[in-house]
């Protein structure tokens, strides 16, 4: 049976869908999607909030260097009451001593004192704990800053992968419609001819088989395109439309995977935040060590009192000083020491982290090279696939007509075709996926390589509004 023409344009349309060059004005298109689960992914917002609060480990360091001033006050009322002994000596005389003996004189009152203080302290030096920590600050704010461009590559990429899974399912749902369709023509005709006697109850029974089966596979097509739905809704942020066809990014990758690779170890954001790490950790060990050295700090304090407490006869009192310390560190029980072994384990920890980034990215660089070019010839392979199919179920069908095939070869034909239509549909999906897999893994996957239409989040704008800020506690806007 001949396959009418409209259906076949149909089928055709269906079969191509992932790589038309244009597209409807009224399409989603894929970068237009990627700047919505950029603006508005809830993990990568997440992520950005993340890194406005690690800025804020630098002024917390950066704090040391100020001095510390508090003011005191204190007030009240008192009762007092005190009972003093008092012993008088006796005086000699020509008639004899006179006097002597003890008397108890008592005083109590009612008052209420009340002093004020201001007291500031600073420290001079502290074994250059306060540069360390606010050196290590800054490289927590660098790793945060890379674990932002990870999470934002990942987004992106899950973002690519819910679009052209959803692309694909649609374009597998086109061919598995058409499919019944052509398969509900093909039991038509055989039952027409069964009427006729050209043809066995086998051959009806074998088409009402093949409809059967095209109709699960429908539903089952149908069921993974609203499940890519779903997935597109949570990682884009809104429903699908229209969806527009979707091109690789291979003009932003090198031309070679030993270039690709050599590029990743510098672009990919995972290796920098081991690098990060490596200077915050080597940061920690010299914090620790500065525990061992001398500390020197300086406190002034002015206090004003009036009516003292503990004393009714004191009605005011003034007091100033300016006074320095000297604290070096003999031994403190020898946790300083286990401190400095743990933080200098740490950082050989943080240097092979490196070296496990470094072969994470060079291993997965190389595999999405390889699905690469499996993608590129794959997609020719199954276009090839899917000319022989069509050739052959012609042949069958004409034959068939002649008698020369039987309904069982025209329904296996069909099959063929169908499955070789969805193995391109598949094959061009698995393409363009891995092409931006590939991107991502070299760490280019970036708004600004690949031109996306949005704002790029600036985190240096937070972290300048809040690095040298001595008060305040309103939040910035941050962008």
């Amino acid at each position: 049976m001949p396959i009418p023409y409209g259906l076949k344009c149909a089928l055709l349309a269906a079969g191509a869908v992932l790589v038309l060059p244009l597209a409807p004005a009224c399409a989603d298109t894929l970068l237009g999607s990627l700047a919505d689960a950029y603006r508005t992914n809830p993990t990568l917002n997440a992520q950005r909030a993340s890194v406005r609060a690690v800025d804020e480990n630098v002024p917390q360091q950066l704090s040391g260097y100020r001095p510390r001033v508090a003011v005191t006050a204190t007030g009240g009322q008192q009762s007092l009451s005190t009972t003093t002994k008092v012993t008088s000596s006796s005086v000699s005389t020509p008639l004899g001593p006179i006097g002597g003996g003890s008397s108890y004189v008592t005083q109590s009152g009612y008052n209420t004192p009340f002093s004020t203080g201001l007291t500031i302290t600073q420290t001079l030096f502290n074994g250059f704990q306060t540069a360390n920590r606010t050196r290590q600050a800054e490289a927590q704010v660098l790793a945060a800053r890379a674990n932002l461009s990870v999470a934002e590559q990942n987004v992106l990429l899950n973002a690519v992968i819910a679009y052209m899974n959803l692309l694909r399912d649609e374009a597998i749902v086109n061919l598995q419609k058409s499919n019944v369709e052509v398969l509900q023509e093909q039991l038509r005709q055989t039952r027409d001819r069964f009427n006729v006697g050209e043809v066995t109850r086998t051959d009806v029974a074998q088409s009402e088989s093949s409809l059967a089966g095209g109709r699960s596979q429908l539903l089952t097509a149908q069921a993974n395109y609203t499940a890519s739905v779903a997935t597109y809704r949570q990682v884009i942020g809104h429903s699908p439309g229209h969806l527009a066809p979707a091109a690789p990014v291979d003009r932003f990758v090198p031309n070679t995977v030993e270039k690709a690779v050599a590029l990743g170890f510098t672009t990919n954001p995972a290796v920098s935040v081991a690098e990060f790490n490596i200077d915050a950790a080597l940061l920690n060990v010299k914090v620790a060590e500065g525990s061992l050295l001398p500390n020197v700090a300086v406190q002034g304090s002015v206090q004003k009192g009036f009516l003292a407490v503990g004393s009714l006869s004191t009605m005011e009192s003034f007091n100033a000083s300016l006074l320095g310390t000297l604290t070096i560190p003999i031994y403190q029980g020898g946790a300083e020491y286990s401190l400095i072994r743990q933080s200098k384990e740490t950082l050989g920890q943080r240097r092979l982290d490196l070296a496990t980034a470094r072969d994470q990215v060079r291993q997965s660089i190389v595999q999405a090279w390889g699905q690469v070019e499996a993608g590129k010839a794959n997609i020719e392979a199954t276009q090839a696939q899917v000319q022989a199919a069509e050739i052959a179920l012609n042949g069958i069908r004409e034959e068939a007509r002649v008698g020369q095939r039987t309904t069982f070869d025209v329904l296996t034909a069909q099959q063929t075709l169908v499955n070789a239509r969805v193995a391109v549909v598949t094959a061009q999906h698995d393409r363009i996926v891995a092409s931006y897999t590939l991107l991502a893994n070299i760490g280019r996957l970036d708004p600004r390589v690949i031109g996306l239409p949005v704002e790029v989040y600036q985190p240096q704008v937070h972290y300048m509004q809040v690095r040298d800020a001595w008060a305040g506690t309103r939040n910035p806007d941050g962008r």
